[in-house]
């Protein structure tokens, strides 16, 4: 049976190039066009359809409104196609808070050329954002400031190594997943590496909208940077993240490298360096996301000593990496995304005290 998708674009160009491209596929197909969301809403209730592409900024609605009303009255799977832009990026990891499942960054050269060949990765969004779990979400508002959290508890920090560090791999619905895991992180918490598959321009607007709402600093990064307790690094969406040691000092490196399970940031990298430079000083977080990427990283961790969790399939938008993860015996234990960072700091609590024991 085919995904029936909607698109709801202000561009007739774009529409028409989106329409070739999804009714090319042999499993999804065109059911509705609309120029503007009070159209779309009717386009809605007459085509019921699985999954709908949403223009960021669109006239007579703001994309947001829509999307907000939306997940609220009819939550539907949503990938949001977005102008690369500061006001997009800012836009669209607001509509990922709202409850889309994925964005799609329109391309600067010729909107046409451009768009045929993005195919391969709209039409992988659309089939993931059709399996993808929508349930109703606690929206942070947009202009919330570093704090305490009060929409998430806070996970106290045990006596834990400065030598420890928690590595950290997401994809589809990753965004949400790393605000909710980082949001309970305490400020003295060990080093944090994430990679979460995003776009070059929109994890630099990512890290500070994290950096705004956690205890802890969250920031891109820029390589060469010593990995300090209480702080987050994020890979840069045009390099790889590893993590490397310079004498008794962990340290980020990016690397331009081509990309690896068709990904740059790739997972699987970080978490090999990861295997090759912490051993098991290491903890390894791997959240939602369609795909493999990761999972044979993550074993190469546990290999070398690290201690490795997996988010459970109820509490995942797409249970595709942590699925992977757990299928090849990379995973030591799964939890739900509201329990994994009490589970990941009371596991560094317990090999702290057995080290102290010894």
């Amino acid at each position: 049976m085919k995904t029936k998708v909607l698109i709801v674009d202000d561009s007739a160009l774009i529409r028409s190039v989106m329409k070739e491209i999804i009714n090319s596929q042999p499993d999804m197909e065109v059911v509705g066009q609309a120029p503007d969301p009070i159209i779309a809403r009717d386009l809605i209730k007459q085509t019921n359809p699985d999954v709908l592409t949403l223009d960021v900024e669109m006239p007579k609605m703001d994309g947001l409104d829509f999307l907000e009303k939306l997940m609220r009255l009819r939550p539907m799977p949503v990938v949001m196609v977005s102008s690369l832009t500061e006001r997009g990026s800012e836009i669209t990891l607001r509509a990922l808070e709202l409850g889309a499942v994925d964005f799609v960054t329109k391309p600067k050269m010729s909107i046409q050329s451009g768009m045929l060949e993005y195919t391969e990765l709209i039409t992988d969004k659309i089939r993931a954002a059709s399996r993808a779990r929508i349930k109703a979400r606690q929206v942070a508002p947009a202009d919330a400031q570093k704090g305490p959290g009060a929409v998430l508890p806070q996970v106290r920090n045990p006596l834990t190594s400065s030598e420890k560090l928690i590595i950290i791999g997401a994809s589809t619905g990753g965004t949400e997943a790393i605000k909710e895991f980082l949001m309970q992180m305490p400020s003295d918490c060990p080093g944090i590496l994430i990679t979460q598959h995003m776009p070059a321009g929109f994890t630099k607007s990512f890290a500070q909208r994290l950096d705004n709402l956690c205890k802890i600093g969250v920031k891109e990064s820029e390589g060469g940077e010593r990995i300090l307790p209480g702080h987050a690094y994020l890979a840069p969406g045009h390099s790889h993240l590893q993590l490397v040691r310079s004498g008794a000092n962990y340290m980020t490196q990016l690397d331009q490298g081509p990309p690896v399970n068709r990904h740059r940031p790739s997972v699987d990298v970080l978490f090999n360096s990861a295997a090759i430079h912490a051993g098991k000083n290491a903890v390894g977080v791997i959240l939602t996301g369609m795909g493999k990427d990761g999972a044979q990283g993550m074993l190469e961790m546990k290999k070398a000593g690290a201690y490795n969790f997996a988010q459970d399939e109820a509490s995942c938008v797409v249970f595709g990496m942590p699925r992977e993860a757990i299928a090849v015996g990379a995973a030591h234990e799964v939890g739900a995304l509201q329990e994994l960072p009490g589970m990941v700091m009371n596991h560094l609590a317990t090999n702290s005290s057995r080290a102290l024991r010894v």
